[in-house]
């Protein structure tokens, strides 16, 4: 368990360190909450469906956390360059729990992230309808997060190269986040691109906290929890089995 300790906290650490990627990584938040909360506003309200910055934040918070949580995978590469990996792996501790500190860690990491789009979203104007369900938003945001870390790892076992790995992200979670009912509602979907929506683990995770939010929920809390649950389970297995593979 000291392992897992030292490498989550070291996780931390660095996220802490580096103030200005800390500033920088609030930038396309504030882009799809200002321009999209603001800009389409008006339309979302005509349509009869209420306030879209109410609706879009929960989606902003959600993606904040995907993309932290990701991206996390990229330290992974960042360490096998400088060396720091190969000492990791040679450490008398099993791989099992070096990739579990690792995936925690990414996983805090863009809680805290998701933290600060929140304080974000509540000066815009959002408004949690009960703030008594914000402990229940941040358990899905958790699970979002570990769903996410975990894929992030299991990606960053199988690559050399920073190019590869932008790469597989681009064309992997752009297509995760506009798919997921982050910028529109699931309901009333053409049957095709409503089956693609529930087969993107996000889409419960968003629903999951923008239920706990804002009360509207597509799915229930119970299935994106059950679903999350166990994606997470599944993508946590299969990156120990790739980091556990991984060439010193």
């Amino acid at each position: 368990m000291s392992a897992i300790y030292i490498l989550w906290l070291r996780e931390i650490k660095r996220y802490l360190r580096s103030r200005p990627q800390i500033a920088a990584s609030l930038g396309q938040p504030l882009l799809y909450l200002l321009a999209l909360g603001f800009g389409l506003g008006p339309v979302f309200q005509k349509a009869g469906n209420g306030s879209y910055l109410q609706f879009v934040a929960p989606g902003v918070i959600g993606m904040t956390v995907l993309f932290s949580s990701v991206f996390s995978g990229i330290a992974l590469l960042w360490d096998r360059q400088f060396g720091f990996l190969k000492e990791t792996l040679v450490a008398p501790v099993p791989r099992i729990r070096i990739m579990i500190g690792r995936t925690l860690g990414g996983a805090t990491v863009a809680l805290i992230q998701g933290t600060l789009v929140v304080l974000v979203c509540l000066i815009a104007g959002f408004r949690p309808l009960h703030l008594a369900r914000i402990p229940l938003a941040y358990f899905f945001m958790a699970l979002i997060a570990i769903v996410f870390a975990g894929l992030g790892a299991a990606i960053g076992s199988v690559l050399q190269d920073m190019q590869g790995f932008q790469l597989i992200m681009n064309f992997l979670v752009m297509p995760i986040f506009f798919l997921s009912g982050a910028l529109f509602p699931l309901q009333n979907l053409p049957a095709a691109l409503s089956a693609i929506t529930r087969l993107d683990p996000l889409s419960y995770g968003i629903d999951g906290v923008r239920g706990a939010l804002t009360g509207v929920s597509v799915f229930g809390f119970a299935t994106d929890a059950a679903v999350l649950a166990a994606v997470a389970c599944i993508l946590l297995a299969l990156g120990a089995r790739l980091f556990s593979k991984i060439q010193i």
